[in-house]
């Protein structure tokens, strides 16, 4: 599960490497395939870090991503492409263009779901609701009380994706405002307790018979204290399969895993920042049950 694939600058000469199942299907059997691929707290990062960069030279940029997801979907029928949050503030890019540019990019990109991110209201709310119009994804949020009626039209609290006669529920959370975005920016943007919320939605989607489960969070994976975070949120949930996170920056190898309140395993993601890494869950479905496999893609 620890291994890696790393793309190499011209990305299109090379292949993707996957891990290898749990357990193997009978040949018999009618599997449905499914590939996630999943960024987080990308900040702007259109171009690739500079090669003088001491830290990551050359790496990431949305020309590259572009490349390798192209790439995936030549190679799979059912690619679903997802986001959690941050996708504003980090280079001039947004300064100049308060986020056209990256809605656009994320637009073409083909991007299915995304969640918000405290930074997404870096611009205030109108500054968010600015660029909708170049938006061809949705975005979910399920734990922001909304007063604004534009952004109620934009935040919904889940989505169901047909991917091949899979349905696919996911629903977004997104971390406390307070002291991390100024009053006047997300003003009508009232956090509520995502733990009950989160088993609220996720029982919800069970009910709507969806295959699996996802959560788009924006709380961060694991803090010292008793701050709500992913790793915690899948310990007391009962029905979320994947948990793709972000705010924190983390770079996970692997998924971590972990047990719900009722004995299933729940998977955690998050690859990091600035869009250096892509994540790859490949999930393969037989008679109501699934099994996945995952890599991580340097970009």
């Amino acid at each position: 599960m620890n291994r890696r694939h790393f793309i190499a600058q011209s990305v299109s000469a090379s292949s993707l490497l996957l891990l290898q199942p749990t357990f193997a299907f009978s040949a018999a059997s009618k599997a449905k395939k499914l590939v996630i691929l999943h960024t987080n707290d990308v900040h702007s990062h259109i171009d690739p870090f500079p090669k003088e960069d001491a830290k990551y030279s050359g790496q990431g940029g949305i020309a590259r991503r572009a490349a390798v997801i192209e790439q995936v979907r030549r190679e799979n029928e059912q690619v679903l492409l997802l986001d959690s949050g941050d996708i504003f503030q980090g280079t001039p890019y947004f300064n100049f263009f308060g986020g056209e540019l990256e809605f656009k990019l994320m637009s073409m990109l083909g991007y299915d779901v995304a969640t918000v991110g405290n930074h997404d209201f870096d611009n205030g709310v109108s500054g968010f609701l600015k660029h909708q119009e170049h938006v061809k994804f949705a975005f979910v949020n399920a734990n922001y009380d909304l007063k604004s009626d534009g952004l109620k039209e934009v935040l919904k609290p889940y989505k169901i994706v047909n991917k091949g006669g899979l349905k696919i529920g996911i629903f977004g959370l997104g971390i406390d405002l307070n002291g991390l975005v100024e009053a006047r920016n997300c003003e009508g943007v009232v956090y509520r307790d995502p733990v009950g919320i989160a088993n609220e939605i996720a029982a919800e989607l069970k009910q709507k018979h969806c295959d699996l489960v996802i959560c788009l969070s924006h709380l961060g994976y694991s803090y010292r204290d008793n701050k709500i975070s992913d790793v915690k949120l899948a310990a007391l949930s009962e029905n979320i399969d994947l948990i793709l996170g972000g705010h924190t920056h983390t770079f996970l190898e692997k998924p971590t895993v972990i047990d719900n309140k009722i004995g299933k395993k729940v998977l955690v993601n998050q690859v990091g920042c600035y869009g250096l890494q892509l994540g790859r869950l490949d999930y393969t479905f037989v008679e109501g049950s699934y099994d996945t496999s995952k890599t991580v893609i340097q970009l």
